[in-house]
């Protein structure tokens, strides 16, 4: 088994960034309150997540006082997009930076599984001041080695990484990795199923400073009429939902606020 780098030895960690993928208002308030240093706001993300609406957007800067990102995606799908998407996008964009929003999150790949370079630098002009992450359509372009490069070359402040794998746990190695690369040239963000169970061995064996998860729990919907054999979307289930409560987040910051490393004597 490969060995991973030891970051840090005997001391605590400096701060580490929680950030807290949402899609109400009811979420994005518990995740605030349970101490996440930023939300990421998106709608349907039993779709991988897509723009959320100026209403939900608004509403939210309202409710919250910690950083808001907004994930700019006009539709489920690929990475690859039209001329008419494009433009789209940056209207999107715009209109997050005029309600208040600190960041965006976004991500561009070419037929080839390349990092869309060119209009991915120019999204990002139109979004400045605000900071912008490069999200997971990173995890499926064909050469990550390569796209690492590419995606910083768009001037994108933060990487948003499973490390190319389903999960952050999985890709663990190669979240190390890109860490050690980044050599402070962009900031790395381990995403995907994270949870208090092994947050704490990802940042342990990888050195980062944020972390990204949702800590969603499926609720039952308040809905209590018949009709549950009916479904509206092809792969919805309109009886449930999914929920972020402020108890599981607070959990979350006290653990990574209290990370230490042992000295590694052998």
């Amino acid at each position: 088994m490969t060995r991973l780098p030891q970051f840090f030895s005997g001391t605590s960690l400096p701060h580490i960034d929680l950030e807290i993928c949402v899609d109400s208002v009811e979420s994005a308030i518990a995740a605030n309150a349970g101490g996440a240093d930023r939300v990421e706001l998106c709608s349907a993300l039993r779709e991988g997540g897509i723009t959320p609406s100026i209403g939900l957007i608004s509403t939210v800067r309202n409710e919250i006082s910690c950083d808001l990102f907004v994930l700019i995606r006009p539709r489920a799908g690929d990475f690859v997009y039209s001329n008419h998407e494009l433009a789209v996008m940056q209207e999107d964009l715009r209109v997050a930076k005029e309600i208040g929003a600190n960041g965006v999150v976004i991500g561009l790949l070419t037929n080839e599984g390349r990092v869309d370079v060119e209009p991915t630098s120019a999204l990002i002009d139109v979004a400045r001041p605000m900071q912008v992450t490069f999200h997971r359509a990173f995890d499926v372009a064909t050469d990550l080695d390569r796209a690492f490069e590419e995606v910083i070359a768009t001037g994108a402040d933060r990487l948003l990484t499973s490390g190319g794998e389903p999960s952050a746990l999985n890709g663990i190695q190669i979240i190390a990795k890109l860490q050690a690369a980044a050599a402070g040239r962009i900031q790395i963000m381990p995403g995907a199923s994270i949870r208090l169970s092994n947050a704490r061995e990802i940042v342990e064996r990888t050195g980062v400073r944020e972390i990204h998860t949702s800590l969603g729990a499926k609720v039952a919907s308040a809905a209590n009429h018949s009709g549950a054999h009916v479904r509206i979307g092809a792969d919805a289930d309109e009886f449930s939902r999914y929920l972020v409560f402020e108890d599981d987040v607070r959990s979350l910051r006290k653990m990574l606020d209290a990370i230490h490393i042992q000295p590694d004597h052998s």
